[in-house]
């Protein structure tokens, strides 16, 4: 987690001032359930809200006194014991400090997923609101690089928002799968304490009672979670590189926005580089790179060992900050896109009607020539466009064999750009709805 791909909000969740606060929550939330079942006294309960709950925990010191004991959750607590006095010989009752490790982290995951899903609401408004300006643009679809047939640049930007729409809804599953709570103590059979507690520090912090735990939330849940960032991050990185490609100065349909005073290199100052969306490019694979150690951890040894621990104090903070910076500049790009439906006009013409040769194919089939016969007719004359730079249509006109079955008009019609998108409205009502 690095400054340059931060945002403010979501670096803020994975802050020691926020962790403390979150631990406080924990354990002052479990004293007040202990106190209703009559474990420790009322009065206890409240001093610990009253002194630690206004309180602004010591970080340093905190630190300094770990650097002693060698235990974080120790430290925390011996801390706690300084601002609260006497009343804290009550906290962590009948706990164990993955209870307070644990249920903060998927604390901290539930706000990074919600943080995420709202990048990804803003990205679908700019990708819904571009697809809808630029739903008739037409240009050539590509596959393998190569001219395939007519489609519109709407139609690519609403297969983005599709995408990302799938991506919404996985990574509401994924918080929901990860909003789990653990206060069951040292091997998670409750022997210290009371069942009740855990059900009542769930509910105040929004999450679900974990139904079996060890000492440990199941790492299941979190291999789910982070290979959920893993798939948006793929998402980002295809519509990235769609973009890279369109930018290319051969092709220059689209480009990324050029601020004025921007530079693209130091060396050339004719230079427009597509530097955001090979950021983009470069911080998926991130991403994705951090799902399979979360993997890796579901296989913890017996009710616990802490190779997950390390993994996760990284993970944690810097796939969430990373997703989250890399769908907010998606989203600046997709709104600030610079589309040029000229040069699609112009490339779309580039190789002289080689786009309309499956119309002709069809055409030839239904006209009683067999398919082998007519691939091979067809072929013979789109060679000669590729290799000779000869018009499409004019070679088709002048092949006997292909008159011998199809009149005149019969071929040119075949070159009419409206065939191919007259069920662009059907595909933008299934992605966005009728309205």
């Amino acid at each position: 987690m690095i400054p340059r791909y931060s945002r403010p909000e979501m670096a803020a969740l994975w802050s020691p001032e926020t962790k403390f606060r979150i631990w406080f929550e924990i354990e002052a939330h479990a004293c007040d359930a202990l106190a209703e079942i009559g474990v420790i006294p009322k009065e206890a309960a409240r001093t610990i809200w009253e002194k630690g709950g206004p309180a602004t925990f010591d970080v340093e010191r905190i630190d300094e006194i770990e650097r002693e004991t060698k235990h974080d959750v120790i430290a925390f607590l011996t801390h706690l014991a300084e601002i609260v006095g006497p009343d804290a010989r009550f906290v962590h009752q009948g706990m164990t400090s993955s209870d307070v490790l644990d249920t903060c982290f998927n604390v901290q995951l539930v706000r990074a997923a919600d943080l995420l899903i709202a990048d990804l609401d803003a990205l679908l408004a700019a990708l819904k609101k571009r697809a809808l300006e630029h739903k008739d643009t037409v240009t050539i679809g590509r596959s393998h690089g190569i001219h395939a047939e007519p489609t519109t640049f709407g139609v690519k930007l609403a297969f983005a928002y599709a995408e990302f729409d799938r991506c919404r809804k996985r990574m509401e599953l994924a918080r929901e799968e990860i909003a789990t709570c653990a206060i069951s103590g040292a091997v998670g059979t409750f022997a210290n304490i009371d069942p009740r507690v855990e059900e009542h520090v769930a509910e105040k912090l929004g999450l679900k009672a974990e139904p079996v735990s060890t000492q440990v939330i199941p790492r299941d849940r979190h291999a789910m979670f982070f290979a959920t960032l893993g798939v948006v991050a793929s998402c980002v990185e295809r519509l990235a590189t769609e973009i890279r490609h369109l930018q290319r100065t051969e092709v220059l349909e689209v480009e990324e926005y050029f601020s004025p005073g921007q530079k693209g290199s130091s060396a050339m100052p004719h230079k427009r580089n597509p530097v955001l969306t090979e950021n983009l490019t470069g911080l998926a694979r991130m991403v994705r790179a951090y799902a399979l150690p979360a993997m890796e951890n579901v296989a913890l040894w017996h009710e616990r060992d802490i190779s997950h621990s390390s993994v996760e104090r990284m993970i944690g903070p810097d796939a969430t900050v990373t997703l989250d910076f890399a769908l907010a500049r998606l989203t600046g790009v997709i709104e600030k896109l610079l589309v040029y439906p000229d040069t699609m006009e112009k490339n779309l013409h580039r190789f002289r009607g080689l786009i309309h040769s499956q119309r002709v194919l069809l055409a030839l089939t239904q006209a009683g020539v067999s398919r082998e016969d007519s691939y091979r007719l067809v072929q013979r004359n789109a060679m000669k466009v590729w290799e000779q730079g000869a018009d499409f249509l004019e070679e088709l006109l002048a092949d006997t064999d292909v008159r011998a079955a199809l009149s005149e008009d019969d071929i040119r019609e075949k070159f009419d750009l409206a065939y191919h998108t007259k069920h662009v409205d059907t595909i933008f009502a299934r992605v966005f709805g009728s309205a």
